[in-house]
């Protein structure tokens, strides 16, 4: 259609791109975040141990992640659109099955696995067709798309509490995943961006500053060459592969919190009424920390990868002091400083990602990314959940999170490093070129 080729990146449909991921967002990954309120039920109900219950979360996790490369790769070779739509298939098979309850096992298999799948196969693609929509705005967009998260967990958090009291967790389930299936629907918006576009998106990406001449003007009369497979190689780039060991270690923690939050308010005699308030709180200060991060490093002041270090350490800081927490209002403060700072980080993590691997890798490197991160998201609730076993006290899962994101931020700022290593090389070379260029002149003058 001759539509989809008037619209540039930066604006126009790319809006509407955004809403729909927006949707997608809060239909995945805020039910994976509001899953801690069925922790306690899962758990009485087949009187099984914290850490046995936990893996449920974990397996989903590790989907989600593993999934990742084969949603990019069936992404690049058919639309990101028609993933989603299977994404949300999956998805509500998942919660529907979970819905029979017949053991844990089964519990592994649906609300785990299938889950997992489905989450992967819609997440994945519509975080990647907003970040080639956007190029100059990307920064801004990535925010907005993944605040869906957020202000769904924010109302899920007294749903998913309201429907348990009503119906079970067994027919929550089942509603649940009943309104997963608008996954579909949202993912039909989805309009795969023209050829072109994708060109001048990636183009953008590759331009050089003023004043490189000739070199510069070669690169804008001919733009990159965009990769129709999915490429595997990304694993020989130093930059990415530090990348994706933050990735890990990230994932390690950042699932913990949603994770034992409500369980620890529990064990502090918390009332049931404002347990779930915990995760709203949650939801809304991470809403306005990813619009705030988002549209902070849309200006440029700060370098995004600088940006994210930051973010890291003030999330880090703030798990360690969550524990401190011995009533309702302590911990509810605590947990606001977590979910700001979690919302700051999680706003531009995928666009250090595109900073780090340029455009033209993007889909490939987003896929990997998300499959190695996956280890991270497997070991870090059972983890936790073996040394609060061990200890007998929650708090414990909450201080293992904010050590290992201590560890995190040190590959944040190796890759900074090399990166700025890499930028002072390449000037040093091209100006032994310019010297050259100098004298040569001044010899043809001089002849003249």
């Amino acid at each position: 259609m001759q539509a989809k080729d008037s619209n540039p990146p930066d604006g126009g449909y790319g809006w509407v791109v955004v809403v729909s991921a927006f949707m997608v967002m809060g239909l995945t990954v805020a039910v994976l975040k509001t899953f801690g309120l069925f922790f306690v039920e899962i758990q009485q109900h087949f009187d099984e141990l914290a850490s046995t219950t936990s893996w449920i979360t974990s397996v989903t996790i590790a989907v989600f992640h593993l999934g990742a490369p084969v949603a990019s790769s069936l992404s690049v070779q058919y639309t990101h659109r028609t993933v989603v739509i299977t994404g949300g298939f999956l998805a509500f098979s998942g919660m529907a099955l979970g819905f029979f309850g017949l053991n844990i096992v089964w519990m592994y298999a649906t609300t785990g696995f299938l889950q997992g799948l489905g989450i992967s196969f819609s997440w994945t693609p519509a975080i990647s067709i907003v970040s080639h929509y956007f190029s100059k705005k990307r920064a801004l967009a990535n925010a907005i798309a993944s605040a869906g998260e957020c202000a769904f967990a924010f109302m899920f958090g007294p749903f998913f509490q309201w429907l348990i009291s009503q119906y079970g967790w067994e027919g929550s389930l089942l509603i649940i995943g009943g309104i997963q299936l608008n996954i579909c629907v949202f993912g039909g918006l989805m309009r795969p961006l023209a050829s072109n576009c994708l060109l001048e998106a990636s183009h953008y990406e590759t331009k050089t500053p003023p004043g490189n001449g000739a070199s510069r003007r070669d690169k804008e009369d001919k733009p990159p060459i965009m990769h129709k497979t999915f490429n595997w190689m990304l694993v020989r780039r130093t930059e990415f592969v530090l990348y994706a060991i933050f990735g890990i270690l990230a994932a390690m923690s950042f699932f913990v919190p949603p994770l034992f939050l409500v369980p620890l308010s529990h064990s502090l005699g918390i009332d049931e009424s404002w347990t779930a308030s915990l995760l709203s709180i949650l939801a809304m200060v991470d809403f306005g920390g990813r619009l705030l991060c988002g549209w902070y490093a849309n200006l440029r002041v700060t370098k995004t990868i600088h940006l994210l270090a930051m973010t890291i350490t003030l999330i880090s800081t703030s798990l360690m002091l969550l524990p401190l927490a011995n009533d309702y209002l302590s911990l509810a403060i605590f947990t606001g400083f977590y979910g700001f700072f979690f919302g700051t980080t999680v706003a531009i993590h995928i666009t250090v990602l595109a900073d780090v691997v340029g455009m033209p890798e993007f889909d490939s490197a987003l896929g990997l990314f998300m499959l190695i991160r996956s280890t991270g998201g497997f070991v870090g609730p059972p983890l936790a959940g073996l040394i609060v076993d061990m200890v007998g006290d929650y708090r414990a899962g909450f201080y293992m999170a904010g050590a290992t994101l201590v560890l995190s931020a040190g590959f944040l700022i190796i890759i900074d490093q090399l990166q700025q290593r890499k930028k002072r090389g390449s000037k040093i070379r091209t100006k032994p070129e310019k010297s050259t260029l100098s004298y040569l002149s001044l010899d043809i003058l001089k002849q003249q």
